[in-house]
């Protein structure tokens, strides 16, 4: 498993718990308002396997889990004896995922290693490729939920309310959705490194959280669990 970066204690990464983080690199997602860009392409040299591992077992018995973040996991061929390893450890484990994949999150579920889940849900699946990138599938990530639902697993969804989106996309968002167990919507905040064509869409203003919570009261018909 190839670990570009690491957090070593998180309160709010991991629901309830306390956590360490490890982000790996590459991804197959553009999202122009990205805050881990060092991460997509010529990032930072991958950490140490060993002191990666050696973090992982002082901390065990310490940390309560480990979130596996990016980056996007689910491009990782070993993401599943990984995950293996560190329940080994005794740690609970919480993916972050695009949801671009729903083959490998059905494996990742059928090996009934992983705790948590996260999916980011970026935008109406109509303008997926407008926001994320010209490979990027809303289909796909709406069938990453599905397969979640389905196997009954412990997960939440993640929209960062970005300028471009609109109150109509939100609502749209919503009805997209299947009925999930917890839908957050986090505050967009301007990234620290962002490529200079896209300036222009980094700079607008951002929604307040008045306004997110005012969206969320509106979402409450189809996503009775949200919060803004």
């Amino acid at each position: 498993m190839i670990i570009a970066g690491m957090v070593k204690s998180s309160l709010v990464d991991f629901p309830g718990l306390v956590a360490g983080v490890l982000f790996v690199p590459g991804c197959n997602y553009d999202c122009f308002y990205c805050h881990n860009r060092s991460l997509l392409e010529n990032g930072p040299e991958p950490i140490d396997p060993e002191l990666v591992n050696a973090f992982l077992i002082k901390r065990s018995g310490f940390l309560d889990g480990i979130v596996i973040t990016g980056g996007e996991p689910t491009l990782q061929p070993d993401l599943i004896p990984f995950i293996r390893s560190l329940k080994t450890l005794g740690y609970r484990v919480k993916l972050d995922t695009n949801g671009a994949k729903p083959q490998i999150i059905k494996e990742v579920l059928e090996s009934g290693l992983c705790d948590y889940f996260a999916v980011d849900y970026k935008a109406p699946s109509s303008r997926y490729a407008e926001i994320c990138g010209c490979n990027a599938s809303g289909r796909a990530v709406l069938e990453t939920i599905e397969t979640l639902r389905r196997h009954h697993a412990s997960f939440e969804v993640r929209t960062t309310v970005i300028p471009q989106l609109s109150q109509n996309d939100l609502l749209t968002m919503a009805k997209e959705l299947p009925p999930l167990p917890r839908y957050v919507l986090n505050r967009y905040r301007p990234p620290e490194i962002y490529r200079g064509c896209d300036r222009t869409k980094i700079e607008e203003k951002p929604y307040t959280p008045s306004e997110i919570q005012g969206f969320a009261l509106q979402m409450q018909k189809d996503q009775p669990h949200i919060e803004g």
